[in-house]
């Protein structure tokens, strides 16, 4: 039943046909590759099988030891990569007017932010980094090299612009703040602080509504639990400065429940609703969503909500897909839609991208809606 709910409520959001709601989002930029590991050759080019899972992939790297081998990567595409970016497009392709602030090329934009640059207004101060996407169908490995992310700190993101009063005025001019990639930006944590501490004191109160800014730490599992609670506890700061949403996947959640020290959850769905709303309890802040990739749930000061989703037996793209649920709850939030609601846009968000491999408008969104299988 939530299926018609969510339509009727996105519906009537967009015949109100109020001026679209815009968001600064930052600060990360990948190029990414994404790859096809070689099980077996045959012949050129596509003569080839992939691994059936990242089991057997495993497999093949752990009998590799005390020896060596050799696997092939076979590559599909490049594409804009990071979280950052791609929430920014996934925004854009749902109406969100966008400032997208972070590392997509330095001292110009890499080609392949191309289109974003085109249709947002951009300023990159850092070189991208660079992910190798290694997709199997039941998931994917991403090996990055990222030492480029070092370059964005506080001072440099002040500086890129224009000044501290630049700052604060991009960030009254948005409805949403998203902030994303906690764990691959070394210098983090250091932004938080100095946002709550020195800049959003002094940017204006969003009105009539409040603003939302939208956390996504980026699986935290190579940062200290030590860390990890530093940074959470600045996140809920900013709940002072407007509504706070943490998005997380499955493991995410695990983590940040351990880092947190509450009782370990099942995979039940009582359990993903029990532990969606002791985090966000824990934290004290509005919005706590998980995602795992068969369903999601959130939690509110109103209580628990959990949605199914359209799993994809055959995606086309796994990459990107938690970016593309945050960016459809995250556009459920900004048009003022219930928790249950902003979850169907997000499942329905990931569930079209996989499909796909594109954005889907909010008109497309519709139509996922009524037709998902």
């Amino acid at each position: 039943m939530f299926r018609p709910r969510a339509r009727s409520e996105l519906r009537a959001a967009l015949a109100r046909a109020v001026a679209p709601r815009r968001a600064l989002v930052g600060f990360d930029g990948f190029v990414d590759t994404i790859v096809a590991p070689v099980a077996q050759r045959a012949g050129p080019g596509e003569n080839f099988t992939s691994f059936a899972n990242l089991a057997e992939f495993g497999q093949r790297i752990v009998n590799a030891a005390g020896h060596g081998t050799n696997i092939e990567l076979y590559p599909r595409r490049d594409k804009l990569g990071g979280n950052g970016p791609i929430l920014a497009n996934a925004l854009l392709a749902q109406g969100t007017p966008i400032t997208y602030v972070g590392a997509l090329g330095h001292p110009t934009v890499h080609p392949v932010f191309a289109d974003l640059a085109g249709r947002a207004r951009v300023v990159s101060f850092a070189k991208a980094a660079h992910t190798i996407a290694v997709e199997c169908p039941d998931g994917k490995i991403m090996l990055g090299m990222m030492r480029s992310l070092d370059d964005i700190t506080p001072a440099a993101l002040t500086a890129a612009l224009g000044g501290p009063d630049a700052y604060r005025d991009a960030l009254a001019a948005a409805d949403l703040v998203a902030l994303v990639n906690w764990t691959m930006i070394p210098n983090m944590t250091a932004i938080f602080s100095d946002l709550v501490d020195h800049v959003l004191p002094r940017v204006p109160v969003s009105v009539p509504s409040p603003r939302h800014f939208f956390f996504d730490l980026a699986d935290p599992e190579k940062r200290s639990s030590d860390d990890l609670r530093v940074a959470l506890a600045i996140i809920a700061r900013f709940e002072q400065f407007g509504r706070v949403t943490l998005g997380l996947n499955l493991k995410e959640a695990h983590q940040v429940a351990s880092a947190l020290a509450l009782q370990p959850s099942s995979d039940t769905t009582a359990c993903l609703r029990a532990m969606t709303a002791a985090i966000r309890e824990k934290l004290a802040v509005a919005t706590v969503v998980v995602h795992p990739r068969e369903c999601a749930a959130c939690a509110t000061a109103d209580g628990t909500t959990w949605v199914p989703g359209p799993v994809a037996d055959r995606p086309l793209i796994t990459t990107g897909a938690g970016d593309h649920f945050n960016a459809g709850f995250a556009s459920g939030q900004l048009l003022g839609l219930t928790p249950e609601s902003c979850l169907a846009l997000g499942v329905c968000t990931s569930g079209h991208y996989v499909r796909t491999a594109e954005s889907p408008s909010l008109a497309d969104l519709d139509t996922f809606l009524a037709n998902w299988l």
